[in-house]
């Protein structure tokens, strides 16, 4: 056996025995009147005076997000030290001198296996910016490792995984907050109070946004994995499967065996706010996706280009959850904004609408236009699960595990429409035919149109590749699963790759 397999085999057994008495611990707790994990902040103090006062903190996936933006928030709050980078790609150790430079020389230690992490005490936080296939696994063994954690929407890669996030969250009672950071921003939070105080009158129905320009990532092919990159590591639950896109960082996101599309990684965001001012707290009764992969072959001047990506770049999912529905916009071609807003949601009520045209500003109108108030102002993501964190208090977080499930499961479930429905093309008029029976609060026809026009201007042949429909997929929001439809069902999942198995909600 290889020293990197007695460690592998160490690790595991070290999690066996931790889960062993953490689960002996719970039992006791139940007996009495506190739950494991709560603790005063007084005593959490104490604590960690043995490790200079400061919770440790573990960064996982070290690229732009991780980066960029976790590990400068850690740095600056006085309340972290960063012990630990993770990452499977090697190059990303030189950010360990940075940051000892930022901590006063203190260095974090450096693994490409986030499990060595997990099973020191030093490490207090996860906070992982991986891709999109690791969130829900590294976050449950987190969890399960007696760590609070930050996981980045989407909170999971399916729906299986949120379920058995909220799950861990629960039984091991620990913070997991969601990177949906528009809920603390003071813009929105005082949006929502204005629309639940009846500000736009009643609303029922809502439009997310997410009109980003995505460009082509690059003909489909077969390509070499870096050399400095773990690959086993870094495909973790994912099949190990050939590299088939030219880059290999980030363009994860717009292949379905890693990420979700811009439904699933920019949808989070505006879903999130679009169920939070519509006051939804469930699945939807029904979804239905249509849209496709267009416009690639226009842009690279090659009729028969064929784009490495395989999620949609133009998808409509309409959301219908009886008397409210929402309609998620995905498109990534070139256009003008609907409203003032790109990316951003429009919820509609019967004196008014309210435009989220930014993370932190948002603007009611009335029925006529005319703009009768405005909402701005940031807030502190992060310094809110720090918080709930230093209390032991879950409750405190303002995007939880079971919130950050809600509105990732939205992208999931649309996105399975799409993928069962790929490969049903339709024309213009069949298209329109279909959208015009389905149930929703929108006017369907003239989202349609709207969207067919700006595409046929962008100069895709709609005749030549044509829009696809998936099936109208009706869902038990109590058990989150679809109606008579197994091969739905069956994507609520996935085949996983041992021993990166997320287990069900009863096991984790």
């Amino acid at each position: 056996m290889s020293t990197t397999d007695s460690r592998r085999k160490a690790s595991k057994q070290t999690v066996s025995r931790r889960r062993f008495l953490e689960n002996s611990m719970f039992a006791a707790a139940a007996a009495g009147s506190t739950a494991l994990g709560m603790r005063s902040q007084i005593a959490y103090s104490a604590e960690k005076s043995g490790a200079n006062g400061k919770l440790g903190v573990c960064v996982v996936g070290i690229g732009g997000r991780g980066w960029g933006s976790h590990c400068q928030e850690w740095l600056k709050d006085p309340r972290t030290e960063i012990r630990y980078l993770c990452d499977p790609d090697s190059t990303k150790e030189k950010q360990c001198d940075v940051v000892a430079e930022r901590q006063n020389g203190v260095r974090p230690k450096f693994v490409t296996d986030m499990r060595y992490a997990f099973d020191d005490a030093a490490v207090d936080v996860v906070s992982n910016a991986s891709s999109n296939h690791w969130h829900a696994l590294c976050g449950i063994w987190a969890m399960q490792a007696g760590k609070d954690c930050y996981l980045e929407k989407p909170i999971c890669h399916n729906v299986h995984e949120g379920q058995a996030l909220v799950a861990a969250a629960l039984k091991y009672h620990k913070c997991c907050q969601v990177g949906t950071q528009c809920r603390s921003n003071q813009s929105n939070i005082e949006a929502n109070k204005f629309i639940r105080s009846g500000g736009i009158g009643t609303v029922k129905f809502a439009r997310g946004l997410c009109y980003r320009r995505r460009k082509s990532i690059g003909p489909r092919g077969e390509y070499q994995v870096p050399k400095e990159v773990d690959y086993q590591l870094w495909s973790g639950p994912a099949p190990l499967a050939p590299l088939t896109r030219p880059r290999f960082h980030y363009d994860w996101h717009w292949q379905r065996l890693y990420g979700n599309g811009d439904l699933g990684n920019q949808g989070p965001h505006q879903t999130d706010i679009a169920r939070w001012h519509l006051g939804i707290d469930q699945f939807p009764n029904s979804v239905i996706t249509y849209g496709g992969r267009l416009g690639y072959d226009v842009e690279m001047h090659d009729p028969n280009f064929v784009d490495a990506g395989d999620t949609g770049n133009i998808e409509t999912t309409i959301f219908d959850y009886g008397d409210k529905a929402i309609v998620f916009e995905t498109y990534g071609l070139e256009t003008a904004p609907l409203r003032g807003a790109k990316v951003g949601v429009i919820v509609h009520g019967t004196k008014g609408y309210l435009v989220q045209s930014s993370y932190d500003y948002s603007a009611a109108f009335d029925l006529e236009g005319n703009k009768i108030k405005e909402f701005s102002g940031g807030g502190n993501h992060f310094g809110n699960f720090l918080d709930a964190v230093i209390a032991g208090d879950p409750s405190q977080l303002h995007a939880d595990a079971h919130c950050g499930h809600l509105s990732a499961g939205m992208s999931h479930v649309g996105n399975i429409s799409y993928y069962l429905g790929e490969n049903n093309k339709v024309s213009v008029e069949q298209l329109r035919e279909q959208v015009q029976k389905i149930k929703s609060l929108d006017d369907n026809g003239a989202t349609l149109d709207r969207i067919v026009e700006k595409t046929r201007k962008y100069g895709v042949d709609l005749e030549r590749t044509p829009f696809s429909i998936g099936p109208l997929l009706k869902m038990d929001p109590k058990t989150e699963t679809f109606m008579n439809h197994d091969q739905a069902n069956a994507m609520l999942t996935r085949e996983y790759r041992a021993p990166f198995v997320v287990l069900g909600p009863a096991d984790v």
